[in-house]
C-alpha cells in the first residue's frame, strides 16, 4: 500500500484506487481495555472525520466496522454509529473485515483500508461471516454471511485500541 498526495500520484500516473478525504483519532483513557458505554469517543472520531472530508452522515454509504465480534465492541460500536451518523446508520451497510481475516492487531488498520480500496474498485462488499446470532441490540445491516454487489462511492472505517485509542477514516472512489 503507497499512501501519497493525490496531485503527485496523478502527475506520475499511477494507478488510484481510492482517497482518503478525512480522519480524525480520539482517546478517551477510562480504562485500559474498557471503553465508554455510549459510544461518545468513537463518535467523536467518526465526527471529526465527516467534518475534515467536508462531509455530512447522509453522505456516508457503507461502512467498515473495527468489529472484532466482541459483545463489548460490537455494541459501543454500534451506539457510536447511530450517534455520529444517525438515522443513516439504520440504511447503509456495516461489515467487519476482520469476521474474515482475524484481528492483526497493529497491522489491522492497514489490512482493513486496503480491504475498502479494493471494495470501492470491485463494487462489492464483503460479508461478516458466521453471523449467526447477533446481538439484538446491534440492529444495524451487518451484511451477515454473504457479499453483496453495491453502488457506492464513499465508505467509513473504524478502529478502536487499547487505552481507550478511535479512529475514523473517510475514503472515497477515484
Amino acid at each position: 500500500m503507497v499512501l501519497e498526495e493525490l496531485e503527485h500520484a496523478q502527475a506520475r500516473q499511477a494507478p488510484i484506487y481510492a482517497e482518503i478525504t478525512g480522519c480524525d483519532v480520539t482517546e478517551h483513557a477510562v480504562h485500559m481495555t474498557d471503553m465508554s458505554p455510549e459510544g461518545r469517543d468513537l463518535a467523536r472520531a467518526i465526527t471529526g472525520a465527516l467534518c475534515k472530508a467536508k462531509l455530512a452522515p447522509t453522505d456516508i454509504d457503507f461502512v467498515n466496522a473495527h468489529g472484532t465480534s466482541t459483545p463489548q465492541n460490537d455494541y459501543y460500536e454500534t451506539l457510536a454509529l447511530k450517534k455520529s451518523l444517525g438515522q443513516r446508520a439504520y440504511e447503509i451497510p456495516v461489515n467487519s473485515t476482520k469476521s474474515m481475516v482475524g484481528h492483526a492487531l497493529a497491522a489491522a488498520s492497514a489490512v482493513e483500508v486496503v480491504a475498502c480500496a479494493m471494495s470501492i474498485q470491485s463494487q462489492r462488499i464483503h460479508p461478516t461471516i458466521n453471523l449467526e446470532n447477533p446481538d439484538p441490540r446491534c440492529d444495524l445491516d451487518y451484511v451477515p454471511n454473504e457479499g453483496r454487489e453495491y453502488n457506492y462511492r464513499r465508505l467509513l472505517t473504524t478502529a478502536s485500541g487499547f487505552s481507550g485509542l478511535h479512529a475514523a477514516m473517510v475514503i472515497e472512489s477515484k
